[in-house]
Order: structure tokens, then sequence, then C-alpha cells
């Protein structure tokens, strides 16, 4: 696990840590509720990608690395 991830995943379990036994299952409905409104399926994406590039909604890599001080 890198250290960022490592910060955020003991981050978590602080606040895990001090919730309320009760308040627990409402907690793990959020972050399952998060995860699924945030992650999509790989397929779904890549269909999605696939439409963008059928109807010409695309830009060039160089367009997109404008302003960014990589």
């Amino acid at each position: 696990m890198d250290m960022k991830k490592s910060y955020y995943v003991q981050e978590i379990s602080r606040e895990v840590d001090v919730t309320p036994e009760e308040y627990l299952p409402a907690l793990l409905e959020i972050v399952r509720g998060f995860r699924l409104g945030v992650l999509k399926p790989a397929d779904e994406s890549f269909k999605q990608g696939m439409q963008d590039v059928v109807e010409g909604n695309t830009r060039p890599v160089s367009e997109l690395w404008k302003g960014i001080d990589a």
C-alpha cells in the first residue's frame, strides 16, 4: 500500500473507531453508497469511452496537457 493511501486508510479507521457502535451500520451504508456512486464498472467506462470516440468527443493529448506542470 502506498504512503498516501495508507494515510487515508488510517484516518478512516480513526473515524470508525470514534463512531458510536449504533451508528456503524449507517456509516457502512454511506461508505458503500459512496463507492458505488463514484466507481463505474470497467465495462461501463469502456463503453462510454468508445461512445465518445464514435461521436467525436475527443481532444488531442497535447491539448489535455496544456497548463499542467508535471
